[in-house]
């Protein structure tokens, strides 16, 4: 039985030997197949890539800082006479005019008073002109009478002041005139009304604290924003009077374009808490695409790079020596080459280190080192 079991070991020992020769016999024939086959297998190794093509273009300089967009002006609209509010002539949210009439108070007190004045003036007119009857009188006896140079002294002294009393009640007129115009609430500017502060049948103050609405410009608008002090020199050019105003754009944190407008005002001091300098910009807002209290970005076309060495931000790539950009050479292997990147807008970088013309990895460059194969999948347009 012993016996049996060492036969059956050997013969598995032997049948595994034999297979062991006929596998190493058949790999030249084999590894000559696979030498015939290299072209192929090159081309199974190449990486896929995305390739972009170093250009030339003209590069607008834009300097962005954070900013909040504020009403051009903003009214509270306050009764200037106390009375009860008659009515209230407005919509919250609506769109006025200047001029457009918002409320009114109660205006019969106040045309009372008018008409009183008036009242008073005209007996006042009526003493003046009898005084001046009796000046004439005396006049002609002042020469004869010495009593009666005493008596013109006292008339003219009278028609004096006679005259000063209707002097005061014109201007009481006046001022019971503003008043009555006062009891009508009218809109100081052109924009759209707020929350509604005062319902009518309420009995409302001269200059009352809250108003009874806020009115807001909405176009134009402006955008107030920072930026750090060392781009001060890019706006010396501009700070004469006779300089053109710079473009300003307000854009989304996507990059979106909102509106476009133009630098208004450059602050005649940096903050020495955060050493920003402070710009303000203006916008038409024609589509009220900005509103008031909203965040934005603003960006300031300070100058215009001609004929820049650009490629797409994502070629640069970082080293330890530095930034570097894989260029695919003629035999579709690529190389790193080190690079200078500079300004960066819109996606595109100005490039130093590579010529217009060539070919660059934009996506892929993971799976990749200098030597490598690629194949491109596809090759984007010149910007």
């Amino acid at each position: 039985m012993k016996t049996r079991w060492i036969l059956l070991l050997v013969l598995v020992v032997a049948l595994g030997a034999f297979f062991a020769w006929r596998h190493s016999a058949a790999r030249p024939s084999g590894a000559g197949g696979a030498a015939n086959g290299n072209g192929h297998d090159d081309a199974a190794r190449a990486v896929p890539v995305v390739l972009a093509e170093v250009t030339r273009r003209d590069v607008p300089v834009w300097l962005s800082g954070l900013g909040t967009v504020q009403a051009f002006n903003t009214v509270t609209v306050r009764p200037r006479v106390s009375g009860t509010l008659d009515t209230v002539n407005f919509t919250e949210g609506q769109s006025v005019k200047e001029g457009d009439v918002l409320a009114r108070i109660d205006p019969r007190p106040y045309r009372a008073t008018l008409e009183q004045v008036l009242a008073k003036k005209a007996q006042n007119e009526a003493l003046l002109a009898n005084a001046r009857l009796d000046l004439t009188r005396v006049r002609a006896l002042v020469e004869s009478d010495a009593e009666s140079r005493r008596l013109l002294e006292q008339q003219e002294a009278t028609v004096s002041q006679l005259i000063a009393i209707l002097q005061a009640d014109q201007a009481a007129i006046d001022a019971a005139r503003l008043d009555l115009d006062f009891t009508t609430l009218r809109a100081p500017i052109a924009g759209r009304t707020g929350v509604r502060l005062l319902d009518a049948g309420n009995i409302v103050t001269a200059n009352q604290g809250a108003g009874l609405v806020v009115i807001t410009q909405l176009q134009p608008v402006s955008v107030l924003f920072t930026l750090p002090q060392q781009y001060l020199d890019e706006f010396s050019a501009h700070l004469r009077p006779d300089s053109p105003e710079l473009l300003t754009q307000a854009v989304t944190d996507d990059g979106r374009v909102l509106a476009e407008g133009r630098l208004a005002l450059v602050d005649n001091q940096i903050d020495t808490t955060t050493g920003n300098l402070r710009l303000k910009a203006t916008f038409a807002n024609e589509d009220l695409s900005l509103w008031p209290g909203q965040f934005v970005s603003a960006r300031v076309l300070v100058a215009t790079r001609k004929d820049a060495i650009v490629v797409p931000t994502e070629v640069i790539q970082p080293g330890l020596d530095g930034p570097f950009a894989y260029v695919v050479k003629a035999d579709h292997t690529v190389e790193a080459r080190p690079v200078k990147p500079g300004y960066t807008v819109d996606g595109f970088t100005i490039i130093g280190g590579l010529e217009p013309g060539d070919r660059v990895v934009r996506d892929g460059q993971s799976k990749l080192k200098p030597g490598a194969s690629v194949a491109p999948v596809t090759e984007e347009k010149k910007p």
